[in-house]
């Protein structure tokens, strides 16, 4: 892990997941080369949402029809970059809820396909389009499967916000890209049956608390800890400055000045938080719609 190129599949269990994602790829020693497809509107999100703009994340607007063109482009842009990347692919589409698990389980029915309980039906043209183009450069497929242990409160960035933690259980599977069926019709059903299994897998999980596998401790790379100091002591620096030179502190109208600046930003943050949650979402209003009106 972290030695090479590889696309990860997941299912999309929180509103954090991507930052799951982050703490893998940091201990992993390739941050700085994870990337994601994410929806479009996540790029706005104030500090995280650029971040993953300048880090040019592939967004999407859940529009195949306005898709195909950027995620072929953003995919074949990767051929020539120059350090081991992982790319993360949220295959369902979108969060689990459990709105949309009903709405989920109502398609199965209708198409006479297994019916899901912990995870969605994944939506399989991006990752087949991604096997496709990708299959001559990146070697590996990570299969990820993220659960919430019961006793554990559910993450969300609010709690982050608010220094509250929590606990979350993942497992990793690789598969050789090289072993990938060739036929987009066998690779679109190779996805579906990794779901099915995954599906299962949470089953178990739920049932006994964990997944009952080789616990693989990859630790904090002492790297990552003096990056972080670097750029914490610089920032302070920096603050410091910027507060000597303006003499915003030196009075008490330039206080308030900076903790209305600072309650601003705050506030402004907590709408973005609140309107990108999994039930706030238009895929989550749409799927519970659906089920209110049947």
């Amino acid at each position: 892990m972290g030695k090479e190129h590889a696309l990860v599949i997941s299912n999309h269990r929180s509103d954090i997941d991507w930052l799951i994602g982050w703490i893998l790829a940091q201990r992993s020693g390739c941050l700085g080369s994870a990337l994601a497809m994410m929806k479009k509107s996540s790029k706005f999100l104030p500090v995280i949402g650029w971040s993953m703009w300048f880090a040019e994340y592939l967004f999407l607007e859940r529009s195949w029809a306005k898709d195909e063109k950027t995620l072929k482009w953003g995919l074949q842009r990767l051929k020539d970059f120059p350090r081991p990347f992982w790319l993360a692919l949220f295959v369902e589409g979108t969060r689990f809820t459990p709105a949309k698990l009903l709405a989920a389980q109502e398609y199965a029915a209708s198409q006479g396909l297994p019916a899901p309980r912990n995870v969605l039906i994944p939506r399989t043209k991006g990752f087949v389009s991604a096997v496709s183009i990708m299959r001559d450069f990146v070697p590996a497929i990570y299969d990820t499967t993220v659960i919430v242990p019961k006793d554990s409160p559910q993450p969300t960035m609010l709690r982050i916000l608010k220094g509250q933690p929590s606990v979350i259980h993942v497992r990793m599977k690789r598969h050789a890209m090289s072993e990938m069926p060739k036929s987009d019709e066998d690779v679109s059903k190779w996805c579906k049956d990794i779901f099915v299994a995954k599906d299962a897998l949470l089953d178990k999980h739920l049932a006994t608390g964990t997944f009952d596998e080789e616990i693989r401790p990859i630790g904090r790379p002492v790297k990552s800890l003096l990056v972080t100091l670097f750029w914490a002591c610089l920032l302070l620096f920096g603050a410091i400055q910027f507060f000597k030179w303006t003499q915003l502190l030196s009075t008490w109208r330039g206080v308030a000045f900076t903790a209305a600046g600072m309650a601003l930003v705050t506030g402004v943050m907590h709408v973005f938080i609140m309107f990108t949650q999994a039930e706030r979402s238009s895929s989550a209003r749409a799927a519970r719609n659906r089920v209110k009106k049947e």
